[in-house]
């Protein structure tokens, strides 16, 4: 049964991509690799949440948001151009490693790797955050990029995001941020560790889809 309106407003980002997550089906590549199976348009809707949530994290996220809505428009313009093939993200890896184009410019298999690791550094952090509400947030988001992002970025990338800590807010001040009028910590601890446990397997077969089309350490240039 899809939400109504009313309920769409009340419900919190980490809310709706837990109701996005819960129906999403990856099937990842057996002896076939033809068959695996990722949806575009659900996907990008769970990086549109998960985007949100990072604005809310201030300043700090300026440049990563940037790079995060510019690689979901690409994507999306991608499926836009031909709904019907393009409704699964693996027929538009095929198609850049035919055409050699995977790791060229701003490509498709580009942008969804570094959506995938977005997706990494999200679930990281809110798994910090639900596990021990009292650590500093400037230490929370530190240790969620070091595993998740600073090993494929640049040092020009990584000094930029060392500057930017300095913005955090503190971590009481992000949960009352991310919390609905109707939602209590309790309640939203409840949500964000129901969101972790989503993304692991989730982020699992996305990592193996990847590793399939030779994308997993990509690098940013």
């Amino acid at each position: 049964m899809k939400s109504t309106r009313r309920e769409m407003e009340k419900k919190s980002e980490i809310g709706s991509a837990i109701e996005e997550l819960s129906t999403m089906t990856i099937v990842k590549p057996g002896e076939n690799h033809g068959s695996a199976h990722i949806p575009t348009k659900p996907f990008l809707s769970v990086c549109y949440f998960v985007l949100q949530v990072l604005d809310k994290i201030g300043p700090t996220m300026t440049v990563m948001r940037q790079d995060v809505y510019q690689n979901i428009k690409t994507l999306e313009l991608m499926h836009e151009s031909n709904p019907s093939l393009n409704s699964n993200l693996v027929e538009i890896l095929k198609s850049e490693a035919r055409e050699g184009n995977a790791r060229k410019g701003s490509s498709c298999s580009k942008a969804l790797v570094w959506l995938t690791r977005t997706l990494d550094f999200a679930s990281l952090l809110l798994h910090t955050l639900a596990k021990d509400p009292e650590k500093r947030m400037e230490q929370v988001v530190e240790e969620a990029y070091d595993v998740t992002l600073k090993p494929r970025h640049g040092w020009i990338s990584s000094a930029a995001f060392r500057v930017a800590l300095r913005l955090v807010p503190e971590s009481k001040t992000f949960v009352n941020i991310l919390k609905t009028e109707d939602e209590n910590y309790d309640t939203l601890k409840e949500n964000m560790q129901m969101l972790v446990s989503l993304f692991v397997p989730f982020l699992e077969d996305m990592h193996c889809i990847l590793r399939l089309y030779n994308l997993d350490k990509l690098k940013s240039t």
